[in-house]
């Protein structure tokens, strides 16, 4: 009884709890919201922030963070549109923009490993450099001609079923990751190296080179998520995804991600991630105006970084209770 107890008041599973009652709540009383359409709507929009929440989960867990994602996306797709503009063949250019995501990774990677910089200042300086080289890029111009099968496949829909199609390779990318972080000595080296750095590298972990393959992960991602993006809106232009940074940091934050590094697990963060997507529909289907949508995702990402932490207090507390009787006996 005690255990179930203690489990009941994990984050994690506060946020699955959450996600479910959201979904049950909504399907009875939201106009809409049960249709094929907009459950497969519901997936598309999501799945950019769920693409680069797996990264970003393993980073943070490492005690790292990366606010660069959104601009990486956007010069993805801001190179994707300006080569197809140039008449290569797509079969080139996306291989091509996959590239210059781990080369953006691998620079961010590098001013943090090498030069003992701040992963949050160093990531602030490349989302501004970035989104402005998209601009330089692209300009103004908006890339919309991309070859039909190709949009059919990033907006298109699994026979008569409300998925997306795309959303197959997601759960291959999604079960990869968990492997990773929670069945590989790999995994478990990051959550040493969060919590505590200087325990990791006495301990044998090579603390730099797993934090620059991160960011280099990361940022494949990222240009990953900005193809998708550009193909699944049917637009390349340099101000894609802008904005969805603070998307995926407040999914992973309300997931459970302890943002000091060396907690977490990778279902709490997608947890959050359809938490704050179905949030966003949901107030969509509402009319709730796109200003006070992005309040409720800045009041989300606040109550991200305090529920954990009275989560963890609640529990210690009570494993302190109980503990006492033993002690004293």
């Amino acid at each position: 009884m005690s255990e179930s107890l203690t489990r009941a008041v994990r984050w994690d599973t506060v946020v699955g709890a959450l996600l479910v009652v959201l979904l049950l709540v909504s399907f009875g009383f939201v106009d809409g919201f049960g249709n094929a359409l907009n459950l497969s709507f519901l997936i598309g929009n999501t799945l950019p922030i769920a693409l680069i929440a797996l990264p970003m989960t393993l980073l943070v867990v490492c005690g790292e963070i990366d606010l660069s994602v959104a601009s990486t996306a956007g010069l993805s797709g801001a190179v994707l549109g300006r080569l197809w503009n140039e008449g290569m063949a797509i079969e080139t250019i996306i291989p091509l923009c996959l590239l210059l995501g781990v080369v953006c990774g691998l620079v961010n990677g590098l001013l943090v490993t090498r030069l003992g910089l701040p992963s949050l200042a160093v990531t602030i300086g490349t989302l501004a450099a970035y989104r402005g080289i998209a601009q330089i890029v692209l300009g103004s111009d908006a890339v919309t001609d991309f070859p039909s099968s190709y949009l059919d496949f990033a907006s298109g829909r699994l026979g008569t079923t409300f998925l997306p199609q795309a959303f197959l390779p997601f759960l291959v990318l999604l079960a990869l990751a968990v492997v990773v972080l929670h069945a590989t000595p790999f995994g478990r080296s990051l959550f040493a190296v969060g919590a505590s750095e200087e325990a990791a590298r006495f301990a044998g972990i090579r603390v730099r080179r797993t934090k620059l393959a991160l960011f280099v992960a990361t940022g494949f991602m990222s240009s990953l998520t900005g193809v998708f993006w550009a193909l699944h809106y049917a637009s390349a232009r340099y101000d894609n995804a802008t904005g969805l940074e603070l998307s995926v940091v407040a999914a992973v934050l309300l997931g459970g991600i302890d943002f000091d590094g060396g907690k977490g697990t990778l279902g709490g963060a997608v947890a959050g991630v359809f938490l704050l997507g179905a949030l966003q529909n949901v107030m969509s289907l509402l009319n709730v105006s796109a200003q006070s949508q992005t309040v409720v995702t800045g009041v989300l990402l606040v109550v991200s970084v305090l529920g954990p932490r009275v989560a963890r207090r609640i529990t210690v507390a009570r494993v302190g209770r109980r503990a006492s009787p033993t002690a004293t006996s």
